[in-house]
C-alpha cells in the first residue's frame, strides 16, 4: 500500500457532494452543485455520459444493484433515475416538499429509500420516504426522527433501514411498517453518514462532533 495518487477527475463546474462506484467497479459516478451527474472511466477519467435532468445541485447519488440505473437526490426537491447507458429520464419521483440530501436502493432494486434535508421546522413530516423504484409510488413515510435525515442505509438483507439526523441520533426502523427498532444516541451532533457491514451485524456512524463510531444495532 502506497498511498499513490492515481487520477483527479476535473469533468463538473462546481463543488461535487457524492460520488459512487458501480457495482461492477467499472465506473464511477459524481454529483454536483452545477446539477449533473456524470459517469466517468476511473482508470482514464474520460466522461462517459453527462446527466443534465435536475435543475438544482446533486447532492447524493446511488446505483441500482444491477448497475443499470442510477438515482440522485436534487436540490429542486427531486430524487432522478435514469438509464446509465443512455443517460434517459426513467422517472421522476416527487414526493417530497424539500431539497432531497440522501438515497438508497433496497438491496434486491425493487425499492428506494430518500430523505429530504428539511422536516419539522417549516411543518412538513417528510423526511424519509419508501418508494417503488419501478412505479414511484409512495409505499411508506417515516417521521421517526424530528429533524432532517443526511444519512440512510438498507441492511444487507432489505429487512432494515439505519437513518442519521440533525437530530443527533441514528434510528434503525422497519421498511415495510415505519416502526423505529432502535435509536442509538452516543453522538453529540448531527449524523451525516451510515453504514452497515457486509454481515448486517454492525452499524457505522459519522458525525459532526469529530467521531466516527462503530455499533451493534440488534
Amino acid at each position: 500500500m502506497t498511498g499513490q495518487h492515481l487520477l483527479t477527475y476535473k469533468g463538473h463546474s462546481g463543488p461535487v457532494f457524492g460520488v459512487e462506484w458501480s457495482p461492477d467497479g467499472k465506473r464511477i459516478a459524481s454529483g454536483s452543485d452545477d446539477g449533473t451527474v456524470q459517469v466517468w472511466d476511473p482508470n482514464t477519467g474520460k466522461t462517459l455520459l453527462t446527466y443534465r435532468g435536475h435543475t438544482a445541485g446533486v447532492r447524493r447519488i446511488a446505483w441500482s444493484p444491477d448497475g443499470t440505473r442510477i438515482a440522485s437526490a436534487g436540490q429542486d426537491n427531486t430524487v432522478r433515475m435514469w438509464n446509465v447507458t443512455t443517460g434517459q429520464t426513467l422517472l421522476v419521483y416527487r414526493g417530497h416538499s424539500n431539497p432531497v440530501w440522501a438515497v438508497a436502493w433496497s438491496p434486491d432494486g425493487k425499492r428506494i429509500a430518500s430523505a429530504n434535508a428539511i422536516c419539522c421546522k417549516d411543518n412538513t413530516t417528510d423526511s424519509v420516504k419508501i418508494w417503488d423504484a419501478n412505479t414511484g409510488k409512495t409505499l411508506l413515510t417515516y417521521t421517526g426522527h424530528p429533524d432532517e435525515v443526511f444519512g440512510l442505509a438498507w441492511s444487507p438483507d432489505g429487512k432494515l433501514i439505519a437513518s442519521g439526523s440533525y437530530d443527533e441520533t441514528v434510528k434503525v426502523w422497519d421498511p415495510n411498517t415505519g416502526k423505529t427498532l432502535i435509536t442509538y444516541r452516543s453522538h453529540r451532533d448531527w449524523v451525516f453518514a451510515v453504514s452497515w457491514s457486509p454481515d448486517g451485524k454492525l452499524i457505522a456512524s459519522s458525525s459532526q462532533d469529530g467521531t466516527a463510531q462503530v455499533w451493534k444495532p440488534i
